[in-house]
């Protein structure tokens, strides 16, 4: 929810804009054969301030304590459980970024700064136990049969005895969905290496939020009947995938994770553009649009414009996200 600094106003130039989306909108299907799978093999990186600056170089270095894990699952496990808030307390008494309970964390804590003491608010202690901790569940149940990464996470909620008694991830609901969440996250904190495949749904949202061309904006806005159909920014672009089958979380910086995120020369028509003062950090997320493709997007600015076409390139420009299905299924409700 930004001022941003050049928009389309003349009727004719909107009408052009309009055409011009619908073009880039069906080539979402021309090209969407040709790219290739999202992420890769070999080293995982982090997908630039997917994770806070202060815990990307702890998150990135602890990721790779063993084979079983890497970066961007070390930080898919952070965001899931605390939304990298050092201060977070469950109601399970869960405590710190990494959410141990105390039982755990006298066994599993580690000093992982070496200043003596074992704190799990501090995430120097709390992001390194965390991954130690998924590396002794490894260990655990490295001889049952599947994926070793999987068994891991399946082990972390549902116990090691678990996978080792059923051959693998167990068959409890709770768990299965744990291990999909996990591994459906990861693919949002990875840096791609190769291109990424355009959402299906990319067509739905642009026509949705064509529709909406020159809606008044409203802070807090979804577009319901007594807000007028009026938007603020995350609002129109939740409103807009809804529209697609695809359920998004109302806040741009939790948006920012639902899927994996092209490179600028990458955007495709339909991708979830964000804007932020600190490129650090996607948590700081401020403001999100629906690339149409030229440069463009459309995006419900601030208070007093309506809902227009602005350019993407500004200097606050973030990154972007390749909304797919999964990725929105995975993000917890509320972080």
């Amino acid at each position: 929810m930004t001022v941003r600094k050049a928009w389309i106003v003349a009727t004719a130039a909107v009408g052009a804009g309009i055409s011009f989306v619908m073009l880039l909108v069906v080539g979402v299907y021309m090209v969407a054969g040709n790219l290739a799978n999202g992420i890769g093999g070999g080293s995982v990186g982090l997908a630039k301030g997917a994770v806070p600056a202060a815990y990307q170089t702890l998150v990135q270095k602890w990721g790779n304590l063993c084979g079983a894990i890497n970066p961007a699952l070390l930080a898919a496990q952070l965001y899931q459980e605390s939304g990298f808030n050092p201060n977070a307390k469950s109601p399970a008494k869960a405590e710190g970024i990494a959410q141990f309970i105390p039982g755990t964390w006298a066994t599993h804590g580690v000093d992982g700064d070496g200043d003596g003491d074992r704190d799990v608010w501090d995430p120097n202690d709390a992001i390194p136990s965390a991954a130690s901790y998924d590396c002794q569940l490894a260990s655990y149940v490295k001889d049952a049969p599947g994926n070793v990464t999987e068994n891991m996470l399946a082990a972390y909620n549902a116990g090691a005895y678990a996978v080792i008694k059923y051959g693998g991830v167990p068959p409890y609901k709770e768990t299965q969905n744990y291990v999909k969440t996990i591994t459906t996250l990861e693919k949002s904190f990875a840096a791609p290496v190769t291109r990424v495949d355009p959402s299906k749904q990319a067509a739905t949202a642009i026509t949705y939020a064509q529709k909406k061309l020159g809606t008044p904006y409203l802070w807090g806005g979804n577009g319901t009947a007594d807000q007028g159909g009026r938007f603020d920014c995350s609002g129109l672009t939740k409103a807009a995938y809804e529209s697609a089958g695809i359920q998004l979380p109302r806040v741009a910086n939790d948006q920012y994770n639902a899927g994996p995120h092209p490179k600028r020369d990458e955007l495709l028509p339909g991708d979830l553009v964000f804007f932020s003062d600190d490129l650090t950090n996607s948590r700081a997320i401020r403001h999100v649009g629906i690339y149409v493709g030229g440069g463009y997007m459309i995006d419900a600015p601030r208070t007093g414009a309506v809902i227009r076409f602005d350019p993407v390139d500004t200097p606050d420009y973030f990154g972007a996200t390749r909304v797919t299905e999964d990725g929105a299924k995975a993000l917890p409700t509320s972080v």
